[in-house]
């Protein structure tokens, strides 16, 4: 039995993952990304309270299945958002899949009251979706390119 001050608890969770989950799509959103603030907060929500739930349910067994079906369906979640472009062998959603699925993990570790863990991930992974936006990155990933373009030049059609 859930008592009122565990669902006092477990809304206070509720909204620590939406601020988490909310930083974390604010680059997205910032940068025009079909994918932002709603769905990653709607993301990292859903997984805490999922997970608060479970917790609270006193059967760790049962928890632990619990984080494993947020992996898996947040997984197929993923694979939804990732499309092929055949014509020009291209993929596209990559990075908004992985990082949906990271901030799954950080609502996972804010259902489990592992703050200061989900807060660390939280930013990291806002400085790593800030990385495509950075000159020294782009000017770095400049750099690649014309280095692999060379050795496409130098050996015919093998990419390395």
């Amino acid at each position: 039995m859930i008592t009122y001050q565990i669902e006092l608890l477990i809304l206070a969770k509720v909204i620590a993952a939406f601020l988490f989950g909310a930083v974390i799509g604010y680059d997205r959103e910032k940068h025009g990304q079909d994918a932002g603030i709603r769905t990653y907060a709607a993301v990292c929500i859903g997984a805490a309270v999922f997970t608060s739930l479970a917790a609270h349910l006193g059967d760790v067994a049962a928890a632990s299945r619990n984080v494993a079906n947020i992996v898996m369906g947040v997984g197929f979640l993923g694979a939804g958002i990732i499309t092929r472009n055949d014509a020009e062998n291209n993929s596209f959603g990559l990075t908004t899949a992985a990082t949906i699925w990271c901030t799954a993990a950080v609502g996972v570790t804010v259902g489990l009251n592992e703050f200061i863990l989900a807060a660390g991930t939280t930013v990291v992974l806002y400085f790593l979706l800030s990385l495509d936006h950075q000159r020294w990155y782009q000017d770095w990933k400049q750099r690649i390119a014309k280095k692999r373009k060379l050795n496409i030049d130098y050996l015919g059609e093998i990419d390395f």
